[in-house]
């Protein structure tokens, strides 16, 4: 698990090979993660946007970018928190994601960035 806070947004991040959805024989890995979002500062905020930079060991830099989170744009007032699974997939057992979240302040949309922690992805099985 890691734990990152930005402008009074803590973002814990963790991730989990899911070996049963995965083809290893042909170099599909495909790994869980689950983000919990929570609002520890003073002004209710609205995410917006998510950019993540996917690094596989064995294959291409990847960037996704797009509106939301799981097809949600969710407001966050001072205590409250959001949280969800989505999953990536990789070709080899070994990667990471960074990643940055766009929310504004509401009311007034002053925008901001907010880092999301490094998810590492390994197959736990490939250490042994």
């Amino acid at each position: 698990m890691s734990t990152i806070i930005t402008r009074g947004i803590r973002i814990t991040a963790t991730s989990r090979f899911e070996p049963a959805h995965s083809d290893v024989k042909v170099g599909r890995y495909l790994f869980s993660y689950r983000i919990t979002i929570r609002n520890q500062g003073e002004e209710t905020v609205q995410l917006m946007r998510r950019r993540w930079l996917i690094r596989d060991s064995l294959g291409p830099e990847r960037v996704v970018e797009g509106p939301g989170v799981v097809g949600e744009t969710p407001s966050l007032a001072p205590g409250e928190e959001f949280s969800y699974t989505s999953a990536c997939d990789l070709r080899s057992g070994w990667g990471r994601m960074d990643g940055s979240y766009a929310m504004v302040t509401l009311p007034g949309g002053q925008p901001f960035e907010v880092i999301v922690p490094t998810i590492a992805f390994h197959d736990p099985y490939a250490l042994n």
